[in-house]
């Protein structure tokens, strides 16, 4: 691009005498960034420097940067201390400073600040206090730009404080207009007033902004353009009377007037415009007799093309380095010489002319800060845990605290580093942008980059269409796809669980690492072989039920190991992380299983409630991995996997999403064989999916022993055929206690062989240590399919062996067909995983022919053993054994199956804890009982003994109907029929809307389900992802025990990316309780703070306060409190000002939400707060 030519001879006067003054040592009053950046500017000019720093500042970077470093006064404050022209001065001289550079903010333009320097005999970098007096003061440049006939936004003349002044003068002006700080920049004390009722209250604000940042709080008025390009113009003027302007640096994207995102040059605004604020810019330098950089500031009329002159700032800008970039003139050491008397023109500065000034390629720069966007911008401090800046190829940086520890303190801005990227165009140098802002890893503190990511990509901003409203007016630009910070959460989980546990490990600990369980080989080079399920997708569930299923000579094998092995065994505790890593050696290795049973009953409840996992992804990720083999789950009839009934469209809608995400067979059944509350989700496979429509029966009784003849082959064949009838595709025999004893198993099968036409499927426990020679008896009777695990997850409450079974039919016309081998792998790898389950693998290593007298599920047997050592009852199990057999009895003799079975178990074990028999039930009418007890005996589960013939049943009912007299009392509520047909209709958009308000996010349909299953389960499984990450992807025994010292784990988030930690050291607690876990983070070290719960019991904690209660007022961001405007008993309107908080310079109102009265201030001035800590109780 040529350079832009304004007239030649406005960059030249006649020269003044030429004395040079030599700087040997230079102070940088100021901090941070800044301060290095002034620093290194004249370190190249063979300078030495002197930094200082407030004592809350100590550890800011600039300090080491410096050759010498000084404290200032402390009893100044943070803020203070750099404000104190009389300490920073006397320190100087004292130190023998030749030179002061005042950087931006603080005391750079106090006309008093430089003339303390001159009468010091210190060269001030920046124009002298007359020049300083005029220009910083917005009112007298306003002055001087009506003297040249340049255009400048009506407004008030002097300086305003008074609130009738400013009232009359807001009068003349109109509105919207904007109050502005009169001695300073930066966006501080800086409002717009839309309407005459908010003046005051904005007017307040401003000027106790502007009287903290600036030492003085006068701010004057001015008319505010809605649509306006803010266009600055960079000028560099000697002592000699030579000014340039360096071209012009469009800063439009502004949010709260502090500019975000800057660029040179501006991009689509007519050459002509930017001509005429050029020639402008240097007339008002020449008028004033400008010195050193600053910059003149315009408003341009996006529609119009109008300009008016705003304010010119007599300093260094934070946007000076986009000029930098396309001029190539270093604008702080240009600075630094004309101060000392050099000549813009001659050497050492020997700048060229103005037309010859370079204006090449695009430069942009944003402002990165430790800001919160998602929560309106909050500043955020702490510790940086994790800091990865940008690099490479038109890149610079300009930063101070930007590194990891380093921490950030609420006193001061809350920029953290300066990103400026150069590129040849302007689209190139977007590109470069996106990229550099990709590339920055910060964790520990929140930052801006997700809002900066959206502008840049902002259609307006890339067409160079951005204006002052820009922001405002697009509020999509605060829409942020969710921060992943997976390593930080991960971490701070692990920190938490070294310290304090898992909270449902049960104490357990290990005194070393675990090894790693060997993993079954298989050759990833090879896709797995066709199966079941591609076999269902070509044929269709009714093909492939009767003309492939029913034609198998071989017996069909259902592995139970991923679902109702572990939830007979270990309390349901299996982790999706221990599934995946021997799914994929399963859908190779053995592509000849019939299915996979892996999800559905009680998995999807503690997958959420105590794994901490989402269901629906280990729905997903197993099919991902075995696309090959039928997937199965078990469903609970009208209840769908929870334990209560839901209506009808819920059953449907559920059954539609588990298709849709890879659910191929549906093991319908109903925990009291009344198949009415089945028709809803059979209808519902069979009519919205693909899948399988399993109809179930649930086995109980015995039909050899002619005695229990109520449970009888006419009984069972009788449901199968009703079952046939509804539409099942298959027929499951579904003996969870496993009572189904192998003479039973062959009668049984036989007969519903000869009776109904589809696919029988057979799934039993072992508890009593028989139940395999039950399934080789079905076996010959003809079953199509069994349920079996893998060796080292079968035996006891789990299913019978699968590798034994598989052994016994080798060389029978039944032959499987599976690779013993590859099984025999798989047990091994999952007798080493076992082993990470310890606390929960509590079923007897043995059978028991118990199970025929209690008639107890296999499920759950573990998991009631559990519940009864949680209360302290342990020792007492065979008693509620015994009782469990007596409820049953009581309860008429029913089916047992969860949620039924769960009722007959709460019932046992309150009856033990309570101290009373079981038939004294009867006696203790009006006692309160759980929720899921009355629910059943009001009618919620269904009617019991559905499909009985009356004689049989009646003894039955007789006693079911006592029991329910005397738990829901005889006048109490029942229902009649199925249900569903009584179940509170859901409106699946509200539950939506409901869930939106919750989680404050748009809810996925994932969510929604588990919503709708579990509230407030999804609630507390939301809350914690949201705090700890996706915690599945931890190795088991790092989710239940944490790290070993010492020990190396690796956490794949993604393919192709890995994280290695290391746990190095453990400190001990504070006395607030904090321990620090240090870690090493793929090669790095990584510190993690975490509350010993155990020892900061005592610790004082301040009261939160309660979102949901418009009485109690919180801080709505981290800060100290600035001002308290009401005090108790006072009565405040709705949205009355509290208090003012201050954070990093910034000073925020704390409105009442509600009208009423202060009843308690729990704050004082100047204390800190946290984010929501309570401040004010007020009462309606």
């Amino acid at each position: 691009m040529r350079p832009h030519s304004t007239n030649p001879d406005m960059s030249k006067k006649t020269p003044a005498p030429a004395t040079i003054r030599p700087i040997k040592k230079l102070m940088v009053a100021n901090r941070s960034e800044i301060a290095i950046r002034v620093m290194r500017a004249a370190t190249e000019l063979g300078l030495k420097t002197v930094g200082i720093y407030a004592q809350e500042d100590r550890f800011c970077p600039h300090r080491f940067k410096a050759d010498e470093a000084y404290e200032l006064n402390k009893d100044k404050g943070p803020l203070g201390a750099y404000l104190d022209i009389e300490g920073i001065v006397a320190l100087a001289k004292e130190k023998g400073v030749d030179a002061i550079h005042p950087g931006y903010g603080f005391l750079s333009e106090n006309p008093k600040f430089s003339q303390a320097c001159e009468d010091a005999g210190i060269i001030f970098i920046g124009p002298d206090a007359k020049i300083l007096d005029m220009m910083g003061d917005k009112t007298a440049a306003r002055n001087v730009a009506r003297k040249l006939k340049v255009s400048i936004l009506e407004g008030t003349d002097e300086p305003v404080s008074d609130r009738k002044e400013a009232l009359a003068a807001a009068k003349k002006i109109g509105f919207p207009l904007i109050i502005k700080a009169a001695f300073g920049g930066g966006g501080r004390g800086m409002r717009i007033v839309r309407e005459s009722k908010d003046l005051e209250k904005l007017l307040d604000e401003a000027q106790t902004e502007a009287e903290r940042a600036f030492g003085n709080g006068a701010v004057f008025l001015e008319r505010f353009v809605g649509k306006a390009k803010h266009i600055e113009v960079q000028i560099l003027a000697d002592k000699h009377g030579n000014v340039l302007h360096l071209h012009e640096r469009d800063c439009s994207v502004q949010r709260r007037h502090q500019k975000v995102i800057e660029q040179a040059p501006s991009y689509g605004i007519k050459q002509e415009i930017i001509d005429s604020l050029c020639d402008a810019a240097v007339k008002l330098a020449h008028a004033v007799n400008y010195t050193h950089a600053g910059t003149v500031e315009f408003l341009v009329d996006h529609e119009t093309g109008e300009w008016f002159f705003i304010e010119m700032n007599p300093r260094i800008q934070v946007e000076h380095t986009v000029t930098e970039e396309i001029t190539g003139i270093d604008i702080v050491r240009s600075q630094i010489l004309i101060a000392q008397g050099y000549q813009i023109h001659q050497e050492p500065l020997a700048l060229p002319p103005q037309d010859k000034i370079e204006k090449s390629g695009f430069a942009i720069q944003c402002r990165i800060t430790t800001e919160d966007p998602e929560n309106g911008f909050t500043p955020d401090f702490g510790k940086i845990l994790t800091y990865r800046s940008a690099g490479g190829f038109g890149i610079r940086l300009d930063g101070a605290l930007g590194a990891t520890n380093a921490v950030i303190t609420p006193y001061y801005d809350s920029m953290l580093v300066k990103m400026t990227v150069y590129a040849r165009t302007y689209k190139q140098s977007l590109d470069r942008m996106d990229r550099g802002l990709r590339e920055f890893r910060i964790r520990g503190v929140k930052t801006n980059i997700p809002f900066l990511m959206n502008v840049v990509h902002h259609p307006d901003f890339m067409a160079g269409q951005a204006t002052t409203r820009f922001i405002d007016n697009n509020p999509d630009l605060l829409k942020f796809v969710a921060r992943k910070d997976r390593a930080s959460k991960l971490l701070s989980y692990l920190a938490d669980t070294i310290v304090n546990g898992n909270p449902f490990a049960k104490d357990h600990k290990i005194s070393k690492a675990f090894t790693a369980p060997p993993t079954p080989k298989f050759d990833h080079r090879i896709t797995p072989a066709k199966g079941t399920k591609q076999l269902l997708t070509e044929m269709g569930p009714e093909k492939f039920c009767n003309d492939w299923i029913a034609k198998q000579k071989k017996l069909l094998i259902t592995d139970t190991t991923m679902r109702d092995a572990h939830q007979s065994l270990l309390a349901t505790r299996m982790r999706t992380f221990d599934m995946l890593a021997v799914a994929d050696s399963v859908a190779r290795r053995t592509p000849n299983l019939f299915s996979l049973e892996m999800w559905g009953g009680a998995t999807f409840d503690v997958t959420m409630r105590f794994l901490r996992e989402d269901p629906w992804e280990r729905l997903r990720d197993i099919r991902a991995k075995v696309p090959n083999i039928l997937l199965q789950m078990l469903f609970r009839g009208s209840n769908a996997v929870g334990y209560t009934n839901y209506p009808d469209n819920v059953v449907k809608g559920f059954i539609k999403h588990a298709a849709e995400n890879g659910m191929d067979i549906f093991r319908i059944f109903d925990s009291l064989n009344y198949l009415p509350n089945l028709k809803a989700a059979m209808d519902a496979v069979r009519e919205d999916t693909n899948s399988i429509c399993e109809g179930t029966l649930c086995y109980t009784g015995d039909i050899m022993d002619p005695k229990r003849d109520k449970y009888d082959l006419k009984y069972y064949v009788g449901l199968a055929k009703e079952l046939e009838k509804m539409g099942a595709h298959m027929l499951c025999i579904k003996d969870m206690a496993g009572l189904v004893r192998p003479f039973a198993a062959k009668k049984l099968v036989k007969a519903l062989k000869d009776e109904v036409g589809i696919p029988i499927h057979f799934h039993t426990h072992d508890t009593s240590g028989l139940n395999a020679a039950s399934i080789i008896e079905a076996a010959t009777a003809g079953v199509d399919v069994v349920d079996a695990a893998i060796a080292s997850m079968s035996g006891g409450t789990s299913q019978p062996n699968l590798n034994s079974i598989v052994a016994a039919m080798q060389n029978t016309p039944r032959d499987t067909g599976l690779d013993v081998e590859a099984l025999q792998e798989f047990s091994d790898y999952w007798a080493a995983v076992r082993s990470f389950y310890k606390p929960f693998d509590t079923s007897e290593p043995y059978g028991t022919a118990e199970v025929y007298l209690h008639e107890m599920p296999g499920g759950q047997y573990t998991n009631l053993k559990e519940q009864a050592i949680g209360m302290g009852l342990g020792p007492r199990w065979p008693e509620i054994a015994h009782a469990y057999a007596e409820v049953n009895q009581l309860c008429g003799d029913i089916v047992k199956v969860t949620p039924s079975s769960k009722v007959v178990g709460d019932l046992a074990i309150e009856c033990v804890a309570r101290g009373v028999k079981p038939t004294d039930i009867i006696n203790l009418q009006g006692t309160k009982w759980s929720k899921d007890v009355t629910s059943m005996f009001e009618g919620w589960l269904g009617e019991p003994f559905y499909g009985m013939e009356s004689a049989k049943a009646a003894d039955s009912r007789k006693k079911w109907n006592a029991l329910a007299d005397a738990i829901v009392g005889k006048g109490g509520k029942r229902i009649k029929g199925r249900p569903g047909t009584h179940a509170a209709k859901i409106k699946l958009e509200d539950v939506r809307a409901e869930l939106k308000g919750k989680l404050k996010k748009e809810p996925t349909e994932d969510d929604v389900w588990s919503y709708l299953m579990y509230p407030d389960v999804f609630l507390k499984f939301a809350e914690f992802r949201k705090t700890y990450g996706d915690v599945s992807a931890l190795p088991t025994p790092a989710y239940y025990y944490g790290l070993q010292d010492k020990e190396e784990i690796h956490i794949s988030l993604e393919a192709g990316k890995t994280l290695f930690v290391r746990l190095l050291n453990m400190t001990e607690a504070d006395a607030a309780g904090q321990q620090t876990a240090i870690f090493e983070l793929n090669g790095y070290p990584r510190h993690t703070t975490v509350t010993n719960k155990s020892l900061a019991k005592n610790a004082v904690t301040k009261t939160k306060a309660d979102p949901a209660d418009p009485t109690q007022v919180g801080a709505p961001m981290p800060g100290m409190v600035a001002s308290i405007a009401v005090s108790v008993g006072q009565k405040v309107k709705e949205g009355e000002t509290l208090l003012t908080l201050e954070a990093m310079k910034m000073f925020a109102a704390v409105s009442s939400p509600i009208a009423g009265t202060v009843k308690e201030i729990c704050v004082k001035i100047s204390e800190s707060v946290e984010s929501k800590d309570l401040m004010v109780r007020l009462v309606k």
